[in-house]
């Protein structure tokens, strides 16, 4: 897939005529040639070539000055060489106008071009002509330099870079950064986004895993931009992207229970939606729609079944993003039809942002919280097995009556742990957890059968469960290293 660098054709040939006679040739020469002329003013024409999906298509631009006509035919599709095809429809235009212009008269071209002028745009308003086409960036450069039409799209890359610089800067490791660096810099995560964290679906549309993710992101960006933002004007790229990428974020959130997630590619997502719904409606040109849907069609395929087959990608983020960029195409439809006019542009916008918000709330209210509420949950445990396990620090010169105080508060404490953990596998949680909570339970039922032993030992001074405890200590410290990684100490002294 091409980013900006398509292929085109471009020759000058001296104006030998009127500029009207020269316009009116040139519509004829389109039509002649079966080219749709799909804009006309006093200083040219464009108009596509039409030759199907799986051929090269063209847009050919005709500027017309005081001396000379340029031609310019640009690849329509996602090609990186069109092999002679663009210079094959300048030579064609060249050959088709000279004959034409030699059989017409100046006489007969004023009468014409006076009918052609009602296809002229408004006298205030500025000739989309001479904008030199977004698609014609020449430098990797410029791929980041904000220009008329191709605004909003480099700043956002240069947002995206300069954040992931300032990560790279403070630690962050720049090729595979973990979970827990990737949450302090406000990563996308179930448990603490719906925990009121919920600036966490903003911030997590411009942190990357690492610069291969970053890199890929940007250039995915920069194609969809140099091809969307001209269509879109700044202010609804924009808004449309955002949206988008808040939109992804919710389904994130919806669907994953423990995915941490970052990245620019819900929000990037969107806008091949966006653009995919402008390609079902005639918002553009029907000559440009079947390339164009299908390049977008294979992007967005490819990465979707690419996501479903690779480990680690937020998939559910994908598609939010891109059903979430499909409506706002179609809310954003009605005011591409009146693209001078504010007010259409501006509740367009509107409409999009109180639609995605409805989404996203949704999303959010009908996602369950029991994931925080389990963490929540798993924090107190900790809490708790660290003061129950308080008893172990008692020194040699501790009393009985001491240690079977220590004995009885920590008894206590894991009697509380093991409801707590009861009551939390109650929970709407994934079946991972559901395992862990029956270790977590087994694991307190043996210290509360241990420091049961343990005060018998005191009171009843005896020996007798010494053997028990020992196998009981045994049981732990396997089922710890197992699966938790970790072991605890011996049993509890006894006297």
């Amino acid at each position: 897939m091409a980013v900006g660098f398509t292929p085109k054709f471009t020759r000058d040939i001296a104006l030998n005529t009127g500029r009207e006679h020269c316009i009116v040739t040139a519509f004829k020469t389109f039509d002649n040639l079966g080219w749709k002329t799909v804009y006309i003013s006093p200083n040219g024409l464009i108009a596509y070539t039409n030759k199907g999906i799986f051929t090269t298509n063209a847009e050919i631009r005709i500027i017309v000055t005081d001396t000379t006509i340029t031609i310019t035919s640009s690849s329509t599709g996602s090609e990186m060489v069109d092999l002679g095809k663009n210079k094959k429809f300048v030579e064609q235009f060249i050959d088709t106008y000279t004959k034409l212009l030699e059989a017409g008269s100046t006489e007969e071209s004023v009468h014409e071009y006076n009918q052609l002028k009602q296809n002229f745009p408004p006298q205030d308003e500025e000739d989309y002509l001479l904008a030199p086409p977004v698609s014609g960036i020449k430098s990797f450069l410029a791929l980041f330099t904000p220009v008329k039409g191709y605004f909003i799209t480099p700043i956002l890359i240069l947002v995206n870079i300069a954040i992931f610089i300032i990560m790279v800067c403070n630690g962050i490791n720049f090729m595979e950064p973990s979970a827990e660096s990737m949450l302090s810099w406000g990563a996308n995560f179930k448990p603490v986004t719906l925990d009121g964290q919920w600036y966490r679906l903003f911030t997590c549309c411009f942190i990357h895993f690492g610069l291969l993710h970053l890199v890929m992101n940007m250039y995915a960006l920069s194609y969809i931009g140099l091809l969307l933002e001209p269509r879109l004007g700044k202010s609804r790229f924009l808004a449309g992207y955002l949206l988008a990428g808040l939109v992804a974020s919710a389904t994130s959130l919806w669907w994953n229970d423990f995915v941490v997630s970052g990245g620019a590619s819900g929000a990037i997502f969107g806008m091949y939606g966006l653009f995919l719904a402008l390609l079902t409606t005639n918002a553009i040109e029907k000559s440009v729609r079947k390339p164009l849907m299908a390049s977008i069609g294979v992007f967005v395929v490819f990465n979707i079944f690419s996501g479903m087959a690779v480990s680690g990608i937020d998939n559910a983020a994908h598609v939010g993003g891109l059903l979430g960029g499909f409506v706002i195409g179609y809310i954003f439809i009605p005011s591409l039809r009146k693209p001078s006019s504010a007010g259409p542009k501006f509740a367009g916008i509107v409409a999009a942002a109180v639609v995605c918000a409805g989404i996203i709330f949704a999303a959010c209210n009908y996602t369950s919280n029991d994931i925080a509420k389990y963490d929540t949950a798993i924090k107190q445990f900790g809490i708790n097995e660290t003061k129950a396990l308080q008893v172990y620090n008692l020194d040699d010169s501790a009393t009985k009556q001491q240690l079977l105080e220590g004995l009885k508060t920590g008894l206590q404490y894991w009697k509380q742990n093991r409801k707590l953990i009861a009551d939390a596998d109650m929970l709407d949680l994934p079946e991972s957890l559901h395992t862990q909570n029956k270790k977590l339970i087994k694991y307190c039922d043996l210290r509360i059968e241990i420091y049961t032993l343990a005060s018998k030992n005191i009171t009843e001074d005896t020996q007798a469960y010494v053997y028990r405890l020992s196998e009981l200590n045994k049981e732990i410290n396997a089922l710890l290293d197992e699966n938790f990684g970790k072991t605890k100490q011996d049993p509890p002294p006894s006297q």
